[in-house]
């Protein structure tokens, strides 16, 4: 299990200032998301793309990082407004090229902004656009999966469940700080291990989707033997961010963390499983 870090925890500093923060932090691989570091229209149009490509392969080889996952989020698959849905489908295909350039290992995607859960037309909508683009990313050949999250239309364990054994092909990307944050435990969250492709970890506990590492509640020792388990042999992404207070997200600073984070990790990596 390689070790990765999330480049939005240093969302306040230009993407050759994270990279090589992260670089300097004793990181190989880098996670990158949509947002202050990547604009996906620009990555997208063949009029531009060239030249994000030119400064995005000069950052990663000046700092010696390969990128393990890019996260593009995409929400709008689950609204009610066809124009909506397709653009953001049509974005995602238009962003295969460049992520094939950048030799990513995968692709995450938020699985559609939150709908009631009864609301089966939003889950068939979201559905039908996974599909399209599974499929797009299959030709591509990239592996692409989901981020259960809140606000999402996969926000517990078991709509994501349900989600991957709709869509054969689709994986998870599973942060477990998301979990925790709505009280959810491993034993609730452990089917979702076999399906899962990334894992994003960061300390937190109920209502507080982050937190510092001695703040947090989450069981890392359990979390990482459950993955032993299941012969996770994906990336630990260490994802911490900047949107304080969504969801109780409480402000940290982001190079203690991720370095508190990345010796735990190593730790727990070269240990012998407790159970």
């Amino acid at each position: 299990m390689e070790i990765t870090c999330h480049s939005w925890a240093f969302n306040d500093l230009t993407l050759p200032e994270a990279l090589g923060t992260i670089a300097r932090l004793g990181f190989r691989y880098v996670d990158l998301g949509t947002g202050p570091h990547l604009n996906p229209a620009r990555a997208a149009n063949p009029q531009t793309r060239q030249a994000v490509l030119r400064e995005l392969r000069g950052d990663l080889e000046m700092f010696n990082l390969k990128i393990a996952d890019l996260y593009l989020m995409l929400p709008r698959i689950s609204v009610n407004d066809e124009k909506k849905r397709s653009t953001d489908i049509m974005l995602f295909k238009a962003m295969l090229p460049f992520a094939q350039t950048i030799r990513v290992a995968g692709i995450t995607v938020s699985p559609g902004l939150v709908h009631p859960e009864d609301d089966e037309e939003a889950w068939e909508r979201t559905v039908t656009a996974l599909r399209e683009m599974l499929q797009a990313a299959q030709e591509a050949q990239i592996p692409l999966s989901v981020e259960p999250h809140l606000d999402s239309m996969a926000s517990t364990p078991e709509r994501a469940l349900r989600l991957v054994e709709e869509i054969e092909g689709l994986q998870i990307t599973l942060d477990i700080a998301h979990m925790a944050c709505q009280g959810i435990r491993l034993k609730k969250f452990q089917d979702l291990l076999p399906h899962t492709r990334h894992v994003q970890i960061r300390q937190a506990r109920r209502n507080k989707l982050q937190t510092a590492f001695d703040k947090g509640k989450i069981d890392l020792v359990e979390f990482f033997d459950a993955l032993r388990e299941v012969n996770y042999e994906g990336f630990l992404g260490i994802e911490y961010m900047q949107t304080v207070d969504w969801h109780g997200m409480q402000a940290v600073n982001s190079i203690v963390e991720v370095s508190r984070m990345r010796d735990e990790l190593r730790t727990l990596r070269e240990a012998s499983p407790t159970t």
